[in-house]
């Protein structure tokens, strides 16, 4: 069942599990304040279990782009479109929150983005990416990295 993610008031629903949970709630938070502030958009997020054609979407594009094959297990999921652009996320157990940005139109930006909860590590699958810094009062640090989308999906 989906559930809006509130930003004033932060909930570790369905993160329960993680290590990192108060920080990867914070994380989701976030995201979900860019997205009300930005396009106007409630931020709704699904147990893995309920999404698994967006985690197979995702999985599907860093394996094919980068050969990358994550490791830790996806907690919660969303997928959804703001004006021409296809947004997909998913939240993993480690701390990890991967986005999807894939404009419809034909030129359009699309890339791929990690970003770190507070207190997690680097994931070896990602070792070899750099890192960025950014303050969020919500989110504490996160670290973030990127790389754009070659090929179409």
């Amino acid at each position: 069942m989906a559930h809006a993610v509130d930003f004033s008031t932060v909930s570790t629903t369905g993160l329960e599990s993680s290590p990192v949970v108060d920080a990867l709630a914070g994380l989701r938070a976030n995201e979900a304040r860019y997205f009300k502030n930005k396009y106007d958009h409630t931020f709704e997020t699904s147990p893995a279990a309920e999404a698994e054609s967006t985690i197979a979407w995702v999985s599907n594009i860093l394996e094919k782009e980068r050969g990358l094959v994550i490791t830790s297990r996806p907690l919660e999921a969303t997928e959804f479109q703001v004006e021409n652009i296809k947004m997909a996320y998913v939240f993993y157990e480690s701390g990890l929150s991967i986005n999807v940005l894939y404009t419809l139109d034909d030129g359009g930006k699309r890339a791929v983005g990690f970003k770190l909860s507070d207190g997690m590590e680097v994931p070896d699958e990602l070792s070899s990416f750099k890192f960025a810094r950014q303050k969020s009062k919500l989110a504490g640090t996160i670290r973030g990295s990127y790389f754009v989308i070659k090929n179409e999906y």
